[in-house]
């Protein structure tokens, strides 16, 4: 799966939204972005990616 631009631009987005009105501490954010990382490097990032890919294009390949 190719995360696209603007997937990227509408997740940070709703990180920054969630920063600033829902009182999500700067620290929360770099853990999450951290755990996002570590996340990628593991074997469960494939069923990730899956996941993300079928939420993305409703169940159609």
């Amino acid at each position: 799966m190719t995360i696209t631009i603007p997937l990227v631009f509408i997740i940070a987005v709703v990180a920054y939204a969630c920063y600033r009105y829902m009182g999500l501490r700067l620290w929360h954010l770099i853990v999450c972005l951290l755990l996002g990382f570590l996340l990628a490097a593991t074997s469960a990032a494939p069923e990730i990616q899956n996941l993300l890919n079928t939420l993305i294009h409703g169940g159609h390949k």
